[in-house]
């Protein structure tokens, strides 16, 4: 079938249903920010395959919403498909929102699969129907009953995460767990996020796309926890796991009848930000909900010793594949044809001859010139553009490996680049390098040091539209909430929590020139431990993150005499952690593209 025909398909069941407005989301069941194939109903119904955006369908049109990063892709890839493209955030164009506000008939109905929307969202939809005197419908897996073929639910196996990784047991995780609990005053804890169970019971899966992660619910109580999983991927070796800490297994679907079975006498904690909306509804009213941010959210961001020290290990074999590319690269550009999409490949080539490689932990950012100043540009066969000596290159990929996860970008000059891009790439270098130097009382959050990247940006009337920083889960997300680098606070994230001890948090200013080039330049930094005084408790940064910064690109005479130093003492860390491990010729070149400037 072709977009037009879905689109007709699933109006003709709207019209049956008789249901006004038909939402279809880029979700799962547990609001990932990557999904497994069985959960591209957006990408399916519209053709539009970017990795945000939702479609809004009426009884006699559809229309859809994406975000900047995807408006020449999404125009591109909807052509000729009928659907409206709303460009969220352009002048005269309206949230979905208001869309749905000003189109909703009286006594309309808005339809959606509750499983693919959050609580907060549903409830929105349902506030909005209501206004109107109508309702919503959260039970109707339309798009299901128009794909043909439909992939399956990943059967894929899950594994252990032994301790040797982990870092503490589960006996130990599940008795802090209960200590929130407690503090509660709870007698269930209800967790949706695939994260947060992965790193409770030490199991990891391959279900989500570029995450290790098991699909799967989970419900703590007192003296047990019952998981909500396909028993079929579970080894012997784990059962006896579950059994060991008293994990009960259930069928996947099982969850939905479980919360109808909570009865008014029980306290049942959970977190609406993550749980999806017709998990919450299915709740009776009569049931004491403790709605509170889900306790394993912040303890997962702060990584034991274990953990802490597999992931400077982690980094080590990322530091060495990512500076092999970054040679191969400069000694084969205008050698040999290379192209957006060869060239990551050649990184990922890299990476898999590093011992315990899993794979790479997100879609692979690969852009050339223009192409990198869409911040999250993803080369396809049809944009692939061959690599030259002249111009900018970027590069923004990570890697799973059984010791931690890691996310770095470098971009670099492949031959003649312009002033203007060698001012831009010191600034970028300049704010990277400020903040990874940053010295704080605790306390502290990403709100309060984000200035430190951005001041060499806004000294010259500059700045960059994201975020500085994200956290860094191991062997989960790669984008890992709560943590972040902003310098304002963004609508939809409240939580900026203070900064902790072996917490890991990305450090990655950029700046973005429509038609002529994008930068980024991007660590992972771990919050270590300072001195202590009769100030407070001081803080500082550990660099994780050791590939060289393409000194082909810098403008010294731009830089301080104290930048100069902070450039100079990275890339002598660089030189002696990642030099020892490669080929002598590779060895020679880190050193002169390492050396004291």
């Amino acid at each position: 079938m072709t977009v037009r025909e879905r689109i007709e398909k699933l109006q003709e069941l709207m019209k049956k249903q008789d249901i006004q407005i038909y939402i279809v989301p880029t979700a799962d069941y547990h609001q990932s920010e990557y999904v497994g194939e069985h959960f591209k109903a957006r990408k399916y119904l519209t053709g539009f395959t970017g990795s945000a955006g939702t479609a809004v369908v009426l009884q006699d049109q559809a229309y859809l919403w994406t975000d900047g990063r995807y408006f020449i892709q999404a125009a591109r890839e909807l052509q000729g498909s009928g659907i409206i493209l709303q460009r969220m955030g352009e002048p005269d164009v309206p949230t979905m929102e208001t869309f749905l506000k000003q189109e909703l008939p009286e006594s309309g109905v808005i339809g959606f699969d509750g499983r693919t929307v959050g609580v907060a969202k549903g409830q929105e939809y349902a506030k909005i129907a209501a206004d109107k005197g109508g309702s919503v419908r959260y039970d109707l897996d339309l798009i299901d009953e128009i794909w043909e073929e439909r992939p399956a639910l990943s059967e894929k196996t899950a594994f252990l995460l032994d301790i040797r990784y982990a870092g503490e047991s589960v006996e130990h995780k599940l008795a802090r767990v209960r200590e929130a609990m407690e503090e509660q005053k709870a007698d269930v804890l209800v967790i949706t996020s695939l994260d947060d169970i992965g790193w409770l019971l030490n199991i990891r899966g391959n279900d989500v796309e570029y995450f290790p992660l098991l699909l799967s619910y989970a419900v703590v109580g007192k003296d047990g926890v019952e998981l909500y999983a396909d028993e079929r991927k579970f080894s012997d070796e784990m059962k006896a796991h579950f059994r060991e800490n008293h994990v009960t297994l259930y069928p996947y679907d099982g969850i939905y009848g479980r919360m109808k079975a909570f009865t008014k006498e029980q306290k049942v904690m959970l977190d609406p930000e993550q749980m999806n909306y017709a998990l919450f509804s299915n709740i009776s009213g009569e049931v004491k909900k403790i709605q509170a941010e889900n306790p394993i959210v912040l303890m997962k961001a702060v990584k034991n010793q274990t953990e802490a020290e597999n992931i400077r290990n982690a980094h080590i074999k990322d530091g060495i594949a990512h500076t092999k590319f970054m040679y191969w690269l400069k000694k084969n550009i205008g050698k040999e044809r290379i192209t957006e999409m060869t060239a990551s490949a050649k990184l990922e080539e890299f990476r898999g001859m590093q011992e315990h490689y899993m794979g790479p932990s997100f879609g692979p950012i690969s852009a050339y010139k223009e192409h990198a100043a869409c911040a999250h540009y993803s080369s396809t066969p049809e944009t692939d553009v061959e690599l030259k000596t002249e111009g900018l290159f970027l590069t923004d990929t990570g890697g799973h490996y059984w010791e931690g996860s890691t996310d770095i970008t470098r971009t670099v000059a492949l031959g003649e680049i312009t002033e203007e891009m060698r001012r831009h790439f010191t600034t970028v270098v300049c704010g990277m390098l400020h903040l990874a130097n940053a010295r704080f009382l605790y306390g502290c959050s990403g709100l309060t040091l984000d200035y430190a990247a951005r001041e060499p940006f806004w000294r010259q009337g500059l700045n960059y539209n994201h975020g500085t920083g994200h956290g860094v889960g191991y062997l989960g997300n790669i984008h890992e909430p709560p943590v972040n680098f902003h310098w304002k606070r963004v609508p939809g994230k409240s939580k900026y929590p203070a900064l902790e001890v072996r917490m890991v948090i990305t450090d990655e200013p950029g700046i973005y020139i429509e038609g002529s080039h994008g930068i980024r330049i991007e660590n992972e930094l771990m919050v270590a431990e300072g001195e202590k005084n009769e100030y407070g408790q001081f803080l500082h940064f550990e660099i994780l993150t050791y590939v060289p910064i393409d000194l082909d690109a810098i403008a010294l005479e731009l830089m301080t005499e104290q930048e100069k130093k902070l450039l100079n003492d990275y890339h002598q860390k660089v030189y002696e952690k990642i030099g020892p491990h490669l080929e002598e010729e590779e060895r020679n070149w880190l050193k002169e593209y390492t050396k004291a400037v």
